[in-house]
């Protein structure tokens, strides 16, 4: 049974950074994709970032990107989404997914696998 936990949301203030956690267990992810999503209150979920678990391709939203960066260690079996230049917006609950089949959408509707979040609030 796959299981996904996020850590590392917090408070900060405009202009701080951050660095998300998700440690991945039950599965062999060798070909999954692994992404970031967030969502704000009373908004939909949106895409973050995306990590090609096999090559280490990733994508990045348009308004993360320059600031925000998705990484992967593969003995940890853990993604990282650190986050810089933090700003009011980025305010959310961020959620790591995975996608079995490796392609990596931005559709969160691909994604079969979901942690159970972790609350990023930012300052101004």
């Amino acid at each position: 049974q796959v299981q996904l936990v996020e850590s590392g949301g917090g408070l900060v203030q405009a202009g701080d950074s951050l660095r998300l956690s998700c440690a991945a267990s039950g599965s062999t992810f060798s070909r999954y994709a692994m992404g970031w999503f967030r969502q704000a209150p009373g908004k939909e979920r949106e895409f973050v970032a995306i990590i090609k678990w096999s090559d280490g391709n990733t994508n990045y939203a348009d308004s993360v990107k320059g600031r925000f960066s998705i990484s992967r260690d593969n003995a940890k079996n853990t993604v990282y989404l650190q986050m810089n230049s933090l700003k009011p917006e980025d305010t959310a609950v961020y959620y790591c997914a995975a996608d079995s089949t490796g392609v990596g959408s931005t559709w969160s509707a691909l994604y079969d696998y979901w942690g159970q979040g972790t609350q990023v609030t930012v300052s101004s």
